[in-house]
């Protein structure tokens, strides 16, 4: 979809740490690399993984052209022997990456990468910034489309996304996340999504009347009639306009409108008026479609206070994630290779939250066998399996003294196989069978888990193995 040439999409450091190994013993060394987060935005119980598939397209496309090589030379930063590496680039790491859709937890590796260090540098910032981005949006629509219990929500952001990129694989990460349709002509274009939308108050404003703009709407799509009644007055004269373009241009079509859309005012006393209006006139099956910088709280509560609401686009505060516009995903040496042994690597901090989980680890989900649900998810060493016929102990990773048998439960690892040596060897499903998994997998959590305001701590465990190994490097790097 992106004809752009991203490779040069890097921090700098990438490259000099890439260029100052070059001729030392470190050059060949293979690393594993850990993409994972800390915390979940706004406090949350969990987020949504997406923004994989972008991800692939990066790297299947990771190249240099000869005008980056010639901009590199020009920093005299580099030796010509990196360059040349640079310029015969190809990509040969293999990568791991949890499915886009599944709800996923702080410190669980989501995208671990294998490869020659050098190259592992190097897709740092793309790595980061691509699933930061949209399991940031994808989560906010989760919560958002939650919230709207069951009614449609529509992405109508684009114009107040951050860039190009922000709209379209925002709505498209929107999408993943719950949201039944955008306004991105463009995100509907690539990624085979109806996009939806209807008039602006400019159109209202260019006709001699609100009655004459309804009804030269109404006349051109009468099949998708929806009209915006806030450009004046909703109730005086948006939805009695509307009402009367109904009776007298569709029901003579034997066509029944689709909606109406309110952008402003006290939705919730407005829905409630109009609500009455429409079914007096005998337009029950009427949808009242509302937006105006809504997000899960306002809508919540508008739902509380008894709004009629069928429909609700989001935009700001959804596309950007208004609230908590950062999702702090970081990319983090676990291991090396040497001589055949898989060697375990730590970064340790004052700050204890920043302290990594060591070695080369695979993620799972334990669901219990009679209700489906979620028990908790636990990492363990590359080498070790849960057996899900036997009963698995699980121990919280702190105060490790809270300890729990788990029995007749399934044990599902939670990342798949992306590439093998820089080949493809995973099948990108499409952005509606995504959204349809993320809902499925959603359904999965207990409900606890999804409040809003102090959800339920769901934890992310480690082994025993894990445990022992990681307390180990503590201690050996600490004296």
């Amino acid at each position: 979809m992106d004809n752009r040439n991203l490779s040069m999409l890097m921090d700098l450091y990438e490259m000099t740490m890439a260029n100052g190994i070059i001729d030392s013993s470190m050059e060949g060394t293979i690393a594993y690399f850990d993409m994972f987060f800390r915390r979940v935005p706004e406090e949350g119980g969990y987020a949504i993984m997406a923004g994989l598939n972008q991800l692939i397209d990066y790297f299947k496309n990771l190249s240099f052209s000869e005008s980056d090589i010639e901009y590199l030379r020009g920093l005299n930063l580099f030796d010509e022997r990196y360059l040349d590496f640079l310029k015969n680039f190809k990509f040969e790491c293999d990568v791991w990456a949890v499915p886009e859709g599944t709800p996923i937890f702080p410190k669980e590796p989501i995208i671990t990468v294998r490869g020659p260090i050098m190259q592992a540098f190097l897709v740092e910032t793309m790595v980061l910034l691509t699933i930061n981005h949209q399991s940031l949006i994808a989560t906010k629509a989760n919560r958002i489309v939650r919230a709207a219990e069951g009614r449609p929500v529509l992405e109508f952001g684009s114009r107040r996304a951050h860039g190009y990129d922000g709209a379209v694989f925002g709505a498209r990460a929107a999408i993943i996340g719950g949201c039944t349709g955008t306004a991105c002509v463009l995100t509907g274009k690539d990624f085979d999504v109806t996009p939806s939308g209807t008039m602006a108050h400019s159109w209202v404003q260019l006709f001699d009347s609100e009655y004459d703009a309804f009804k030269t709407y109404a006349e051109k799509y009468p099949d998708s009639t929806t009209l915006l009644v806030d450009t004046y007055n909703v109730l005086k004269s948006g939805i009695p306009n509307a009402i009367k373009v109904f009776d007298e241009v569709l029901k003579p079509m034997g066509k029944r409108p689709k909606g109406i859309r309110i952008d402003s005012g006290d939705i919730t006393y407005i829905t409630k008026k109009a609500r009455k209006m429409l079914d007096d006139a005998g337009y029950e099956d009427c949808k009242i479609v509302v937006s105006n910088s809504l997000d899960e709280y306002l809508i919540r509560d508008m739902l509380i206070q008894g709004a009629k609401v069928d429909i609700f686009g989001v935009g700001e505060r959804l596309i950007t994630a208004a609230k908590e516009p950062v999702f702090g995903g970081v990319y983090k040496l676990v291991a090396v290779e040497k001589d055949g042994e898989i060697i375990p690597k730590i970064k340790i901090s004052e700050n204890t939250a920043k302290i990594t989980v060591p070695g080369v680890k695979i993620p799972w989900r334990l669901f219990d066998r009679e209700s489906g649900k979620c028990i908790a998810d636990v990492m363990t060493l590359g080498d070790e399996k849960i057996d899900d016929t036997k009963p698995y102990e699980i121990f919280h990773p702190e105060y490790t003294w809270k300890r729990k048998t788990v029995e007749n439960f399934v044990a599902k690892k939670l990342q798949v196989k992306i590439f093998e040596k820089g080949k493809q060897v995973y099948e990108c499903p499409k952005v509606s069978e995504i959204a349809k998994y993320c809902k499925e997998q959603v359904e999965l959590l207990w409900d606890e888990v999804k409040r809003f305001e102090k959800p339920h701590t769901y934890y992310v465990d480690l082994s025993q193995r894990l445990w022992d190994q990681r307390s180990e490097l503590l201690h050996k790097h600490s004296k």
